[in-house]
């Protein structure tokens, strides 16, 4: 990969926006995608679900998610000169670790209906950006796929189905672009045993990909040491670029129910709680996600023979609006979630509650013009 990812998730961008969100460079208010571009952010990532609504047409909501709201960020990040990543979920909603459930429109599908529409929601996807003139520059088959993907039928150790959809979304990549990279994405990014593993069963099966995504969240994944341990080990092992495909430290632990305007009940609150504190290395200060950010960000650039290809920092401007929720009532009803609902990543952005941009940007900064 020709230049380090200095990048960014903003799928919530939208909504926030819709919802009357404001983003601030040293006082002066303007568009999210300028300021990112200014603090030398050069890639957008963005998430795409399959059918974010309930039956009633009702949004899921955590940004909308789906093509149209894809499409309308897409047209902003290419006016400003950027790149992005598409990050295809193959689920109707969050698809992680701790859930990949499968969309309703394929629920009563068998192992080859499932492969098929893996292919075809991938190939249809891309040639309509490609008609566009929006096409990404990267794609990500799947998202944190580290227990697999369309649950049940792909389920870890179920390494032979996991394969066999992966590389039905890998050949929907190649029915359109042959050589736009293809990321394949695991969480644990501190987690070499877990990496291995995963990898080295996928390519005993596996259809060829150019780059290895990890996500590392401090609050849960402990010292940066790990995550640079891990990205040179699997550096050694498979000579591939890796990119930290999710990243964020908290700027503050300040709460930001008044900005929300949720009752105590609606709220889940922040992810970043103040009993995972004690994991982090740097503090949950401005200052301290300064720290971070710089030794992050060296760290990636030496990993070794050069594969340290980048980042990008998780929801850096998710401002806690009132309306916007990381799951609406309808979201949770897909899911079979209790909730609640509500924003749970205000502290962890690179922006104050109020859209200021915070001092971890200067960082980026300085590391781009380097």
């Amino acid at each position: 990969m020709n230049e380090f990812i200095h990048g960014m998730d903003i799928s919530s961008m939208d909504e926030v926006v819709r919802l009357g969100g404001k983003f601030y460079h040293k006082g002066q208010e303007k568009r999210l995608v300028d300021i990112l571009k200014e603090y030398g952010v050069n890639y957008i990532r963005l998430r795409l679900w399959v059918d974010p609504y309930s039956e009633d047409g009702i949004s899921y909501g955590a940004g909308g998610g789906d093509l149209q709201t894809t499409i309308a960020i897409v047209k902003e990040v290419k006016a400003a000169g950027l790149k992005y990543l598409l990050d295809f979920h193959y689920s109707d909603f969050w698809a992680d670790p701790g859930k990949q459930i499968k969309p309703k429109a394929w629920k009563k599908y068998g192992d080859e209906e499932l492969a098929k529409a893996v292919f075809a929601h991938t190939e249809d996807t891309l040639k309509l950006l490609k008609r566009k003139g929006i096409f990404p520059d990267m794609v990500q088959v799947g998202n944190e796929i580290t227990n697999g993907l369309l649950w049940p039928d792909a389920k870890k150790p179920d390494y032979d189905n996991i394969a066999r959809f992966v590389n039905r979304g890998i050949r929907g990549v190649r029915a359109v672009d042959e050589d736009i990279p293809i990321m394949l994405h695991l969480d644990h990014g501190h987690d070499w045993e877990m990496c291995c593993d995963w990898f080295d069963h996928f390519l005993e099966r596996g259809e060829e990909f150019q780059v290895i995504g990890l996500s590392y969240y401090p609050v849960w994944n402990g010292e940066l040491k790990g995550l640079i341990d891990n990205m040179n080990l699997l550096a050694k092992r498979y000579g591939k670029p890796i990119v930290v495909a999710e990243v964020a430290q908290p700027f503050t632990m300040e709460d930001y129910a008044d900005y929300e305007g949720l009752k105590p009940e609606e709220r889940k609150g922040a992810a970043a709680k103040p009993a995972l504190l004690k994991r982090l290395e740097y503090p949950a200060t401005e200052e301290g996600q300064v720290l971070f950010m710089r030794k992050f960000i060296e760290g990636i650039a030496a990993v070794e023979n050069g594969l340290g290809a980048g980042y990008f920092y998780w929801e850096p401007a998710w401002l806690p609006v009132k309306g916007s929720s990381w799951a609406t009532k309808e979201a949770l009803m897909y899911m079979q979630d209790p909730g609640p609902c509500g924003n749970e990543w205000a502290n962890q952005g690179l922006f104050d509650y109020d859209g200021n941009a915070l001092p971890a940007l200067e960082v980026i900064k300085s590391a781009y013009l380097r």
